[in-house]
């Protein structure tokens, strides 16, 4: 299926590298470095002692959701956000304590000469289970970072966000927690259930938990800087509130907008009146790009074919046991036309039947090939998302509505 404009159009890597990160010396205490990444919003952000990456430039971050330990222009370790939470969970006093003695020592780094495109990293991202990738010339010194939100920010109206929904991409499995529930429970459940966030709920006259605030691993990085009594301090005081709720339906690049203008990095999705939930992030809308993760997205699609069919044959057995008026007899046009309408479907389910297994050959040759040319991949990529789209419009297409 050959498409005017292409549905993929992925940051070159480049152009989503942080060549300012926060950096610090090994002996720079906790609370400093805590106050360091809470500060961190776009001004010039650095530690006495600690030398810049570039004489001209000073250290800049935009939201920064980590820091890199370095010395002599080596990389030491890695000290992040979730880190803070971990150990916020953990009761640990932070008062006297050093970065080198809670950071990450083995760091995860990528050779800016091995990576052409931003594949590479959402395959580090996926297989490490990080959100945080240092990038290093051919001499294994620093030249920046990448981030889920350092891609983020430089994608472009692209087709492809604006042809995918949220509930594909989505999480369902949302944590959440009453208004009394301390700080300090909230950053455990994030620690326990390895999540970025907790949406807070409140229950209705119909005994419905309803989404009312969010509190998220940023928040508890601000707290621990404003030196609050995490277990004392209560969700409702510090949440933020109220909730911009996304719906199922949204496209992604409603939601990538909505957080753009947020300055958010994630989103709560909600439907049936607020009884069902969901999350989106920022990592999320970054599976568009990544073959493995589309994995998820062609389960969703094959359950949603299945359902079609058993709805299909529901609505052929009921017509099959609708006795027909005495001494009349069916118009023979009607005949034809439901005649047709069951070919005519069974020929969709057909279409989409091998749509899906084209989806699936072709994703398991992108994975099983990592080395492809950026514009090799690209090109399959946008073969495999055509396809997608040409399965959601036989999904809606005025014919398949008959059997919803």
């Amino acid at each position: 299926m050959q498409l005017d404009n292409p549905l993929i159009r992925a940051p070159a890597l480049e152009d989503t590298i942080d060549f300012h990160p926060l950096i610090v010396a090994p002996n720079t205490l906790l609370v400093e470095v805590i106050a360091l990444i809470s500060q961190a919003r776009g001004s010039s952000c650095s530690l006495p002692n600690v030398e810049s990456l570039s004489d001209s430039k000073p250290i800049t971050s935009t939201r920064s959701s980590c820091v890199l330990v370095m010395q002599d222009e080596r990389l030491l370790g890695i000290f992040t956000e979730r880190d803070i939470v971990k150990l916020t969970a953990n009761g640990t006093n932070f008062a006297g304590v050093k970065v080198s003695e809670v950071m990450i020592q083995q760091v995860v780094t990528l050779p800016q000469a091995a990576a052409q495109d931003i594949f590479a990293a959402l395959f580090l991202f996926r297989r490490y289970r990080i959100r945080h990738l240092p990038i290093v010339d051919n001499y294994g010194k620093l030249v920046g970072i990448v981030s889920p939100e350092s891609i983020r920010r430089v994608l472009r109206p692209a087709n492809l966000l604006k042809l995918r929904r949220v509930s594909e991409v989505m999480s369902r499995e949302v944590v959440h927690a009453p208004l009394t529930a301390s700080v300090l429970t909230l950053a455990q459940l994030m620690t326990k259930k390895r999540v970025s966030c907790v949406v807070i709920t409140e229950g209705d006259e119909e005994e419905r938990l309803l989404p009312v605030g969010i509190v998220t691993e940023r928040d508890i990085v601000q707290f621990q800087s404003l030196q609050l009594n995490l277990s004392t301090t209560e969700a409702q005081v510090v949440m933020s509130t109220p909730l911009f709720l996304l719906n199922p339906e949204d496209s992604l690049w409603t939601a990538h907008q909505e957080m753009q203008q947020r300055h958010v990095r994630r989103l709560v999705v909600s439907w049936n009146w607020g009884q069902r939930l969901g999350i989106v992030t920022q990592t999320s809308l970054l599976r568009v790009f990544d073959p493995m993760e589309m994995y998820g997205i062609v389960e969703t699609l094959q359950q949603t074919v299945q359902q079609l069919e058993v709805e299909r044959l529901q609505n052929v057995n009921v017509q099959s046991r609708q006795p027909k008026p005495q001494g009349l007899n069916s118009p023979p046009q009607l005949e034809v036309i439901n005649s047709n309408h069951n070919q005519l479907t069974d020929t969709t389910h057909q279409q989409l039947s091998t749509l899906l297994s084209t989806i699936q050959i072709s994703l398991e040759s992108l994975v099983k090939e990592p080395n492809l040319s950026p514009e090799l991949r690209q090109s399959r990529l946008n073969a495999v998302l055509a396809d997608i789209q040409q399965m959601r419009n036989l999904m809606q297409s005025p014919l398949q509505k008959f059997v919803n």
